[in-house]
């Protein structure tokens, strides 16, 4: 039977594992490879890859995102006082890691696997969700053995220094990432939503003249004979002329990269070496991430070459990068269509010798992949 001190001991024990594990999490969601390093851009990341996904609003996810933040780091912080810790700060902090619990089975299920970051501890320490899950389970079953612990008769304390800590954890965290107002959107279009540009070409003004269905017959013939005899795609709406008003004219090489990602640093490194190889490589632009950008000089002397680049705010990136993409993105685009698309560091990363056989190949074999 443990005494009064040893039960004392282990308490304290728990409630500096638990805190540790809510402020660090609170923490890690603020920083991308350091603690607190970039705070904007890892609760970005955070909104984009967790919140985006689950159904928030683009205008509610900034919102909920530091309010959140701000209640885990209050928590944390709440564990290793003693006012209402028995009766309040224990159950809410039990029933929060619950509701994380539910979540992750949920989506675990939905996905069919364990696969990708569950946003835990943000960037900063990648956690499958099932890793995730073990680990909340294990919190929840040390805060009830804590609940346990703590006397049954001890005094409440003072509410106000809850509602205190809680309040200036929130506003810190609003303080250290300010909601930016919104870029402006920058929208994709999709292969079903573009409008051929040399069918636009062909047609024919029908306001000024009643045209013969002759006419429309040779219009159409006329259509068919280009389509046989051109040893290129027809140019579509890429989406990405805001950006490069010649992206969807002829054979090119667009890469999303972060100034200060050491892949995407490899990956233009790597284009730089096959385009001094190949006088005819498809001419490479690049859109900047606006994180770290007074690295972008730094960036264009590591890989022996500069590009023309776009710079666009984090959560635009983001998005135009795709739903669950990463950097380096490189994508091969010929009169705006689309042929590959390299993303990340895994399965789907650039590979130089795949990228110079794909554009290595002329149209017809292209089309028939």
């Amino acid at each position: 039977m443990a005494t009064e001190t040893q039960k004392t001991y282990i308490a304290w024990t728990l409630r500096i594992i638990v805190a540790i594990l809510f402020i660090v999490s609170a923490l890690a969601k603020l920083s991308k490879g350091q603690l607190l390093d970039s705070p904007y851009f890892a609760i970005s990341t955070f909104e984009v890859k967790q919140l985006y996904p689950m159904g928030f609003s683009e205008g509610f996810a900034p919102f909920f995102s530091r309010t959140l933040i701000g209640i885990e780091l209050a928590l944390g912080l709440l564990l290793l006082q003693n006012n209402w810790l028995r009766k309040f700060i224990v159950p809410v902090t039990s029933l929060l890691l619950l509701v994380f619990i539910g979540h992750l089975s949920y989506v675990t299920f939905l996905s069919g696997g364990n696969s990708g970051n569950c946003g835990c501890f943000g960037e900063l320490l990648p956690m499958t969700p099932i890793e995730a899950i073990i680990k909340n389970i294990a919190a929840v079953g040390l805060l009830i053995y804590l609940y346990k612990l703590l006397p049954k008769v001890a005094k409440d304390g003072n509410f106000w220094v809850l509602t205190t800590v809680l309040f200036a954890t929130i506003l810190s965290i609003y303080m250290l990432a300010p909601i930016q107002p919104p870029a402006n959107n920058f929208e994709v279009s999709t292969p079903e939503d573009v409008t051929n540009d040399t069918i636009q070409k062909a047609t024919v003004d029908t306001s000024a003249a009643i045209v013969s269905k002759d006419s429309i017959k040779k219009v159409e013939t006329l259509k068919t004979n280009i389509k046989q005899v051109t040893n290129e795609p027809e140019q579509h709406k890429s989406g990405y002329t805001q950006y490069f008003s010649k992206i969807d004219t002829g054979r090119k090489t667009l890469c999303f990269f972060v100034p200060g990602c050491d892949h995407c640093r490899e990956a233009a490194k790597e284009l730089t070496e096959l385009k001094q190889k190949d006088k005819n490589f498809p001419e490479i632009s690049i859109i900047f991430m606006n994180e770290e950008a007074d690295l972008i000089p730094d960036f264009f002397k590591y890989v022996g070459a500069e590009y023309p680049y776009k710079i666009i705010e984090v959560i635009p990136f983001w998005k135009v990068l795709g739903s669950g993409k990463d950097t380096p993105g490189v994508k091969y685009l010929w009169n705006g269509n689309e042929y590959k698309y390299f993303w990340g560091i895994t399965d789907n990363k650039f590979n130089p010798i795949d990228y110079q056989k794909i554009i290595s190949k002329p149209y017809k074999e292209l089309k028939n992949n």
